[in-house]
């Protein structure tokens, strides 16, 4: 991908980023604040988007997908308890911003994505990131061939987790997401357990809303 933007500038960005977006907000997991301190944003968004990488909103990225804001990346990372040993499932890979910050923290990544020009974005800039494995797929679908994991982040509101993606998390995992609750998107967090798998809003956020996660009629969180 060509840089457009100054390394400088956008190192300057980064750090007022952190000082502003996460640390202010309860991003207090040192190792997601020092890999999002290192990953370049904008490096994972399309050239003309790059100028913008470090908003504190939303970031289109073209066909009706955007990247969630920092500070919405950087609780999901915190409230999922990540450890060095674990397996990670993500799900709305998008332009591998996530699957990058996810991988100076864990074991591996499976990131899932399934818009073709989103991929591209990925491979590219995650070309060398050994312990990501790209997938394009459904991403209501995720990877079962993968199964288990230790976490599943759905990086993106949803109105429900379907069973094939709860279905690949181990008894005992974690799950954190972004859920659509009556027009409301809240960040959420929960455990599979071998008696049921549930979701606890900890916080109400303006997360970005992938597609395919619609709950059937009469529905609720």
């Amino acid at each position: 991908m060509t840089m457009i933007v100054d390394q400088t500038a956008a190192e300057t960005m980064r750090h007022a980023m952190v000082a502003s977006q996460l640390r202010t907000n309860a991003v207090d997991d040192q190792r997601v604040v020092a890999a999002m301190a290192q990953v370049p944003r904008e490096a994972f968004v399309p050239s003309a988007m790059q100028a913008m990488a470090y908003r504190d909103t939303p970031l289109s990225l073209g066909g009706d997908r955007y990247l969630n804001a920092p500070m919405v990346t950087g609780r999901l990372l915190t409230e999922a308890y990540l450890q060095p040993t674990d397996r990670v499932l993500l799900i709305g890979a998008a332009g591998g911003y996530t699957a990058a910050v996810l991988a100076r923290i864990v074991a591996s990544v499976v990131a899932v994505e399934e818009d073709p020009a989103l991929m591209a974005v990925a491979r590219a800039a995650l070309t060398g990131v050994a312990t990501v494995e790209l997938v394009e797929a459904s991403l209501s679908t995720g990877h079962p061939a993968g199964a288990p994991y230790d976490v599943l982040v759905i990086d993106g509101a949803i109105e429900v987790v379907p069973d094939a993606l709860v279905n690949q998390v181990k008894s005992g995992g974690r799950v954190v997401a972004g859920i659509v609750d009556q027009a409301v998107t809240r960040l959420a967090s929960g455990r599979k357990t071998t008696g049921g798998f549930g979701l606890v809003a900890f916080t109400d956020a303006d997360c970005v809303v992938l597609p395919g996660f619609a709950a059937p009629q009469g529905f609720k969180f």
